[in-house]
């Protein structure tokens, strides 16, 4: 579930070898292995990199860099928007009526009333019954975090958006030595004067200390890790502060011994590395400070990794059948998208929700990349039925391992191309008549078995819930399932 940091992880470990092969840090020399050694810089005075075009700057001086986290982001807008919300409890709740009455956003009062992001809405009411609620506007949240976007490019071009509230910002060479907090601060107070929005923000010399500087700084405040500091300030914090260590990662530490960061930092790497494979290396590497993972120039994000839609049916799927119909509506939508930015895809995956509200997730790799809506389909449904545990309250598809939809394909001599032709002029055709007449101007047959759930417009809903994953760069499932976040969210 950690779609977010193992993205991160796979650029952390390419930036340590082709970035970091001239500078390191001087820290204890007590582990031998040549992952460390890649990723250990020794201040040698030695001419940094600075690639402007993929937003790197390493020079001989720490960056510095800010992690700005907006406080209770969705929920202060619609504070912001609406001054008579101001001092009460407010959540960004989703409809009840279609099945989707999950608190998404709490403001700080709803926090200290025990409202917790993910919690059912009557759950949230018994907690807190004066607490308001108020359905999420997606394009409201665009145009603010649009905004929010701007001030943070007044300082640099070098922005790495973590999610639609969270972006890091590299202001090295952009501010006189000394000056980082004070430019820190004066972000914070435009953020505060021109959205008002207000922003808890981490400055270190990397990403992983700027945002636990961003974790202990508390409501509309700066928190500045330096060299000077890091061991009162960061090593004393429980290891799960540290981006990375999640709910198992954090028992399997402590099982260890390992509570705290500074204990982490302390660790022997090749322990860790036996424990936890590549990720014992990071892990420890992160602790002591070193990720020197360049800071993208805006505009140039990540590459698309997977495509992806999930939802929650307008009633439990009580049956193979009532599966079937909503993996459609899913497989369609998802099939769409992936012609649409000419993709292909070798790994198709399902998830599954339960009525107890537990995820169950399969995947498997096919020989062959496919766009097909009818290979999505028949995949999928095979998937489910290894795994089929009834009844379902939602279901997902993604595709991933992407490669581009003009690649050059082995054909098979066992499996008629004729056939693979003819599902893609069936699919062209159905995404040409939708987009020219509206989704609903044609649909299959097994939709209408079912009113309720034959009347999804997956793609619909998709772009309605996930448009704010979109605007900040991100892939939509991963923004969903964040760990990192949902640690934070569930404190």
């Amino acid at each position: 579930m950690q779609a977010n940091f193992k993205k991160y992880l796979k650029n952390c470990t390419k930036c340590h070898i082709a970035i970091l092969k001239n500078r390191h840090y001087n820290i204890k020399q007590r582990e031998n292995s040549p992952e460390i050694k890649e990723i250990r810089i020794r201040s040698s005075g030695i001419r940094g990199i600075s690639d402007r075009k993929q937003g790197v700057r390493c020079d001989d001086m720490d960056r510095q860099i800010v992690l700005s986290d907006l406080n209770a982001c969705y929920a202060s807008i619609e504070i912001a928007r609406d001054p008579e919300l101001r001092g009460k409890p407010v959540a960004v709740c989703g409809s009840v009526e279609e099945r989707h009455g999950i608190i998404l956003a709490k403001s700080a009062l709803a926090k200290a009333a025990g409202i917790k992001t993910g919690m059912v809405r009557w759950q949230a009411l018994m907690l807190c019954p004066n607490l308001v609620t108020v359905p999420p506007n997606v394009e409201l949240y665009a145009r603010v975090t649009d905004r929010v976007r701007e001030i943070y490019s007044d300082y640099s071009n070098l922005r790495d958006d973590f999610s639609i509230d969270e972006s890091w910002i590299d202001l090295t060479g952009t501010c006189r030595i000394g000056s980082e907090s004070k430019v820190a601060n004066e972000i914070r107070e435009r953020l505060k004067a021109e959205t008002g929005l207000t922003a808890s923000m981490g400055l270190s010399w990397n990403r992983i200390f700027a945002k636990i500087g961003s974790e202990i700084a508390g409501p509309d405040a700066v928190a500045h890790i330096t060299r000077d500091n890091v061991r009162n300030v960061v090593h004393p914090l429980p290891a799960e502060v540290m981006m990375g260590v999640g709910r198992a990662t954090k028992r399997a530490l402590n099982a260890m011994g390992i509570d705290t960061i500074g204990e982490l930092a302390a660790a022997n790497p090749d322990i860790l590395k036996r424990r936890f494979g590549k990720i014992g290396t990071v892990l420890y590497a992160f602790a002591n400070g070193l990720d020197p993972t360049p800071i993208r120039t805006e505009g140039t994000g990540p590459p698309v990794k997977s495509i992806g839609n999930s939802t929650t049916a307008a009633r439990d799927m009580i049956c193979d059948e009532d599966v079937r119909i909503v993996l459609l509506t899913l497989a369609e939508s998802v099939g769409m998208r992936l012609r649409e930015e000419r993709f292909k895809g070798y790994v198709i995956e399902v998830s599954l929700r339960t009525t107890d509200l537990k995820w169950m997730i399969h995947q498997r790799k096919i020989k062959r990349p496919t766009d097909i809506t009818r290979d999505i389909l028949d995949i999928s449904f095979e998937l489910y039925r290894e795994i089929r545990n009834l009844p379902l309250r939602g279901i997902g598809i993604r595709v991933s391992t992407l490669v581009s939809a003009d690649e050059p394909e082995q054909m098979s001599l066992f499996v008629s191309e004729k056939t693979y032709d003819y599902q893609r002029s069936i699919d062209r055709a159905v995404d040409a008549i939708r987009g020219e007449f509206g989704y609903n101007s044609i649909q299959r047959g097994l939709t209408k078995l079912d009113e309720k759930l034959g009347t999804l417009n997956a793609r619909e809903e998709h772009m309605s819930t996930f448009q704010s994953s979109h605007v900040a760069g991100l892939s939509p499932m991963s923004a969903c399932r964040d760990a990192d976040r949902s640690r934070r969210t569930a404190k």
